[in-house]
């Protein structure tokens, strides 16, 4: 079918007009409403090596920058604590937040200090399942912790540049399995459609999450910026989005017997906390270089400049640098994209956010995906049918490619900057 080639260019040139920030000197964060949840994000760009593929914000580890880093992340996450939010969930993700155990000790220490915190997710890499980092992460009430894994098969490791860091597919299989039942959720974070993949290592990382049994996988499409694709090229081949579908309805199928859909992309053998935490949360805010918050209809980004965040905050300035504000309609698009990765759309809940106005502001978008089977009513909830899965993770896909533009261009002006 022409529908998905179609609906990936369409939403490319979309992002890249929803995506466009304005630079201000000075930004002010608005407060937080009494009677709201937020999730916080926390970032920690370093890593002991980049890997290739990898379009988010990080750098290599330096030690003492990293550890001025986290001193200014302490600074910017106590000045909230006046602002009235509410945080109840934390996602600490990165980069590999797990480089400076101690310090990553000291940070959720003190979030759960000046928050009433009901649940705390940590990225890791696979390295890094040991058991003094372990033992860190129990102590501090880490209860879901995602690690990296993206495939099991030594091949893909290698080009990924990922095997001589990590280990063979069989090590990190036997570091995962030493781990299970350790936290409530032990998440394993894969990616498919990697150029030189075929549907039998894809069958077979499917076998090893089910043999273990993960608690929790996500399954992300590769997501390369524009910048990123080049480098992808270069180590694994060319970008061939044809055969993601024909691997999505592989794994969707196969997951089916014993996982739940949490999003389109992340099954869990339980109830737990998923990577996707704007499903679950409304508004969000983001603490950390280059990290984005989303409240009352506004996107704020950080800056990306690892110096620029940390002196901006020993001056006693919030780092952010740019923003986006959302028309109503542009708002209403954004739920009705995050809330049905989720998989299902409560249609009361946003009456009651938006009125009627919803409905019929939306009602071409929600039309055309009923039309293409991608949607289904059941009473007051709006769900996605496998196909509608599908669709979904190619609009998130391009969503978070277009986000990952936006990081390289930003990160390239630091870089002209510096030249």
């Amino acid at each position: 079918m022409f529908i998905e080639p179609l609906m990936t260019k369409y939403l490319r040139r979309l992002n890249q007009q929803y995506l466009i920030f304005r630079q201000f000197d000075h930004i002010t964060v608005p407060r937080g409403r009494p009677d709201r949840d937020y999730l916080l994000y926390v970032h920690v760009p370093f890593c002991e090596q980049l890997c290739p593929y990898c379009s988010f914000n990080r750098y290599k580890l330096n030690v003492p920058t990293a550890r001025r880093y986290f001193a200014a992340l302490r600074r910017e996450i106590s000045s909230f604590s006046d602002k009235g939010y509410r945080f109840t969930g934390v996602y600490v993700g990165g980069g590999t937040p797990t480089v400076l155990p101690d310090e990553l000790q000291e940070t959720l220490k003190l979030i759960k200090s000046l928050y009433p915190v009901k649940e705390i997710s940590v990225e890791t890499n696979p390295n890094h399942l040991t058991d003094e980092i372990v033992a860190v992460l129990k102590d501090v009430g880490v209860n879901r912790l995602s690690v990296g894994v993206q495939s099991f098969d030594d091949g893909l490791l290698r080009a990924m540049e990922r095997y001589h860091k990590y280990g063979s597919g069989a090590e990190i299989e036997a570091r995962l399995k030493n781990y299970m039942g350790v936290f409530d959720t032990l998440n394993v974070d894969m990616i498919f459609n990697f150029p030189t993949q075929t549907e039998e290592i894809l069958r077979r990382d499917l076998e090893i999450i089910d043999r273990l049994p993960a608690d929790q996988v996500t399954f992300y499409p590769l997501m390369a910026s524009t910048a990123t694709e080049k480098a992808i090229q270069k180590t694994l081949g060319k970008v061939d989005y044809g055969q993601e579908k024909r691997f999505y309805h592989q794994l969707l199928t196969f997951l089916s017997t014993h996982y739940t859909p949490g999003s389109a992309w992340c099954f869990s053998r339980k109830k737990s906390m998923i990577d996707e935490y704007i499903v679950d949360y409304d508004e969000y805010v983001g603490l950390g270089s280059g990290s984005f918050s989303y409240v009352q209809g506004t996107i704020l980004a950080n800056t990306f400049s690892v110096p620029d965040y940390c002196a901006a905050l020993e001056a006693g300035r919030l780092p952010i640098t740019a923003k986006k504000e959302f028309t109503l309609v542009e708002r209403m698009r954004y739920d009705l994209l995050m809330k049905l990765f989720g998989t299902r759309l409560d249609r009361a809940q946003l009456r009651r956010k938006y009125g009627r106005l919803f409905e019929r502001a939306l009602w071409k978008e929600i039309t055309l995906f009923r039309l293409l089977g991608g949607l289904r009513f059941d009473g007051d909830q709006m769900r996605l049918t496998p196909r509608g899965m599908y669709y979904w993770v190619i609009m998130m896909r391009e969503f978070f490619i277009g986000v990952n533009n936006f990081r390289d261009i930003s990160r390239s002006k630091i870089n002209e900057g510096q030249g």
